[in-house]
């Protein structure tokens, strides 16, 4: 009996372990930026690092990152107002993200205009990570924020 029961166990370990996996897989580049930008306007760096690649964290453990993201923030006194994260542009294992934010900072963006991103996310792990983030220049926004696109839900 006791056999059994083990096996039973081990089964539902194994379907409870694959089930996490596959709902990890399902995380969209999308998905996953909403999720990262999410955390950062929060402030919730520790959840934010669960979505930085490797190569974003820079060798940094979770710790360290947090702090200097957390410093960081607050010296430059960035206020995230909203983000919209638009349709990924998937290649193999990288994606690259279209973002419109609406954030203000005491350095770069005073006057709070509306900021123009791309995101880089690539797999590592089996999962999307976000890698890299750049402002779209004014010539190259339409290219990836079309006038004509359905707008997708911001938070």
């Amino acid at each position: 009996m006791q056999g059994l029961v083990r096996g039973v166990l081990l089964v539902v370990c194994l379907l409870g372990t694959a089930g996490i996996a596959a709902a990890a897989d399902a995380e969209s580049p999308e998905d996953v930026l909403r999720a990262y930008l999410g955390a950062v306007k929060a402030g919730r760096f520790e959840d934010a690092y669960d979505h930085a690649s490797k190569a974003m964290r820079q060798g940094k453990g979770k710790d360290a990152w947090v702090k200097e993201n957390k410093s960081t923030m607050a010296f430059a006194d960035v206020k995230i107002f909203s983000f919209t994260v638009y349709p990924a542009t998937v290649e193999g294992d990288k994606a690259l993200v279209p973002n419109v934010l609406e954030s203000q900072d005491k350095f770069v963006n005073t006057l709070g205009l509306t900021e123009h991103e791309l995101y880089t996310l690539v797999r590592e792990d089996g999962r999307w990570k976000v890698d890299q983030q750049l402002l779209v220049e004014p010539p190259d926004i339409p290219k990836w924020f079309p006038k004509d696109a359905t707008k997708p839900a911001g938070s």
